[in-house]
């Protein structure tokens, strides 16, 4: 039997695979692998030391009858409702601001842009001191327009707000993302509604919002899951305090994988984010239909 030759199409087809090769084994080595890894996990009472065992789904069933658990769930949602909408009206607002000519521009926008480069433990400790309830700078600032001092960070009720403000602080490279899209909008549009007589508001509520929607989309898409996996705010600034108001959903996750080595339990949380932020996307992705104009449609 004569051995085949390898046409042109077939030696392509290989070098593509051999390509690709690298971040397949990649993918399944570093993600794919321990992603199922942690899903056997989760139903066992692994904790480390001890061989895990089988419990099927106590881990489960036993983490929504945690009262912690579901405290540091209702936060995480909380931060997420505020951070998301606040740091992208920020964001957009911050895009229309420098997408304006003006003298400097260039170095307003890397003085806008720099927070979200700094790294997340010096911005946290950067915070830290800002939201000081004893020498910190807003407190100062407070005090010298005669209003009462405040606990911030250390109070439960502003704890979340005042990790809100943060966010927005460092979403410079969102604001990157809409002056990008801000610019791409045909100024043809703009001198339309200027001709039909509109005003500025007419300009954004009607031109730039449409054309910029699935930009805001995907911000808002990646806010979410962001959000959702906060942890350097809460590990840094709060550990989870006070009485577990900054308990975020992945700070809880750190502690019970690795201060109480309960594997079982932390790989179960782990999986139950996944389906919430799948959930989620999904559900943003519905009901993209009613808000999100694309050009080619």
């Amino acid at each position: 039997m004569k051995n085949r030759k390898m046409t042109p199409a077939m030696r392509r087809n290989l070098a593509g695979y051999l390509f690709i090769a690298p971040a397949l084994v990649g993918l399944l080595v570093f993600y794919a692998f321990p992603m199922l890894f942690s899903l056997g996990i989760s139903f066992t009472d692994w904790n480390l030391r001890l061989s895990p065992n089988f419990v099927g789904g106590d881990n489960y069933k036993n983490l929504f009858q945690d009262q912690v658990y579901l405290k540091s769930i209702r936060v995480t949602f909380y931060y997420t409702l505020l951070a998301v909408p606040v740091s992208n009206v920020y964001a957009l607002l911050m895009a229309l601001l420098l997408n304006m000519k003006f003298k400097g521009r260039s170095v307003v926008r890397t003085i806008f842009y720099i927070p979200s480069i700094v790294p997340a433990v010096a911005a946290a400790g950067i915070w830290m001191y800002i939201f000081n309830p004893y020498n910190g700078f807003m407190n100062q600032l407070m005090q010298y327009f005669g209003w009462d001092p405040q606990m911030w960070i250390y109070s439960p009720s502003q704890v979340i707000p005042c990790i809100v403000v943060m966010a927005a602080w460092g979403a410079g490279g969102t604001a990157i993302i809409y002056l990008a899209a801000l610019q791409g909008v045909p100024t043809v549009l703009y001198e339309s509604v200027s001709i039909d007589g509109g005003n500025a508001v007419h300009k954004f509520f009607y031109i730039t919002v449409p054309m910029i929607s699935p930009i805001i989309f995907y911000n808002v898409i990646m806010g979410v899951i962001n959000s959702m996996q906060v942890f350097t705010q809460g590990y840094i600034m709060t550990k989870g305090g006070p009485n577990n108001n900054s308990l975020f959903y992945v700070l809880l996750l750190y502690r019970r994988a690795f201060e109480q080595t309960t594997m079982g339990i932390a790989c179960a949380m782990a999986w139950i984010l996944f389906v919430i932020l799948g959930v989620l996307t999904v559900l943003n992705f519905a009901l993209s239909n009613r808000w999100v104009y694309y050009g080619g449609e």
